[in-house]
C-alpha cells in the first residue's frame, strides 16, 4: 500500500461493503503507525463528529471508524482517495482547507456523496510511531475529475513500467546502459516497504496488478528523480528531467486512485 490514505480508503470501503471486519481495518492502519491521533480542523466539525475540541482525540484507529459512522450512512463509493500534487489537483474541492492540506501532504480521503456536504481526512506523520489525522468539513464534495477503469489503468501501468525504466537508463551515466547495482537495491528496498501492507481479499486480481505495477513505477521514478548519477548540469536539463518524469508520476497517481475506487464497484449501494 502506497499511503495511509490509500489504506484507509481501501480497507474502510471493504468494511462498509461487509467484506472485512473492523479489526481488519485497524490492523491495516497499524502497519503505518501504532498510534493514531484524530483532530478536527474547527469546532463545528468536532461537534458534528463527536471529537474533542480543542485538542486531539487519542482513540487510535478505531476512532477513525467511528468518525466514518458519524459521517452518515455512507456507502463504499462515498470514500474516495485523492493524491494531489503541484499542478495536478484533480478531484479536490476547490478553495477548501481540506484541499490545501491534502495538496501539502500529497494525499487525503474524501467522505460523502458528490455534490453534497461531507468531510475530508488528511494524515500527517508526527513521529516514527505517530500518525495524526485531521478532519475537515467539506461544503461540497467534488466528484472524480475523470473516470479511469481498471483495464485502462492496467494498460497505462504496463506502458509506464517500460517508460520509467527507460527514463532511469537515460538519466544515469552508465557505460553498460543498465541501472547500477545501487539503483536496483534502492528500487528493491522501496518495493519491500510496500509489501508490508496487506490488501483486502475483496480487491480484484486486476486491481492488485495495477497497484503492484504502480508501486514498481513509483520506485523506479524515485530513484531516477533523486539518485541519478547524471546530475542535471543546467536549468534546461533539470526542466527536461521533470518533463520526462511528471507524466509518469501522474499515471501512477491515476492508477492508484482507480484501483482504490474499484473496491466500491462491486457494492455500489452498500452502507453500514
Amino acid at each position: 500500500m502506497s499511503s495511509p490514505s490509500a489504506t484507509l480508503t481501501v480497507w474502510a470501503a471493504s468494511w462498509l461493503a461487509g467484506d472485512s471486519a473492523p479489526d481488519d481495518v485497524i490492523d491495516a492502519l497499524a502497519a503505518w503507525a501504532p498510534m493514531h491521533l484524530i483532530g478536527s480542523a474547527d469546532a463545528d466539525t468536532a461537534s458534528a463528529l463527536g471529537l474533542d475540541w480543542p485538542g486531539i482525540t487519542d482513540g487510535g484507529a478505531p476512532m477513525l471508524l467511528r468518525v466514518l459512522r458519524r459521517a452518515g450512512n455512507i456507502s463504499p463509493a462515498e470514500l474516495r482517495l485523492v493524491l494531489p500534487a503541484a499542478g495536478d489537483v484533480r478531484g479536490l474541492p476547490a478553495r477548501t482547507d481540506f484541499a490545501a492540506a491534502a495538496l501539502s501532504t500529497g494525499e487525503g480521503v474524501l467522505i460523502g456523496e458528490p455534490g453534497s456536504a461531507g468531510f475530508g481526512l488528511v494524515p500527517v506523520v508526527e513521529g516514527p510511531d505517530v500518525l495524526r489525522w485531521t478532519v475537515y468539513s467539506v461544503p461540497n464534495v467534488s466528484g472524480p475529475a475523470e473516470h479511469i477503469g481498471l483495464g485502462e489503468a492496467e494498460y497505462s501501468m504496463r506502458e509506464a513500467v517500460r517508460n520509467a525504466a527507460a527514463a532511469l537508463l537515460q538519466l544515469q551515466t552508465v557505460p553498460t546502459g543498465t541501472p547500477t547495482d545501487d539503483a536496483r537495491a534502492k528500487i528493491a528496498d522501496a518495493l519491500s516497504e510496500h509489501a508490508h501492507h496487506r490488501y483486502p481479499e475483496s480487491l480484484s486480481s486486476r486491481a492488485l496488478r495495477v497497484l503492484d505495477s504502480a508501486d514498481q513505477v513509483a520506485a523506479i521514478l524515485a530513484v531516477a528523480e533523486h539518485d541519478s548519477t547524471n546530475e542535471a548540469p543546467s536549468v534546461s536539463a533539470t526542466q527536461a528531467r521533470e518533463s520526462m518524469l511528471r507524466p509518469l508520476w501522474t499515471a501512477v497517481r491515476s492508477a492508484r486512485m482507480a484501483a482504490a475506487a474499484s473496491v466500491a464497484t462491486h457494492h455500489p449501494a452498500s452502507g453500514q
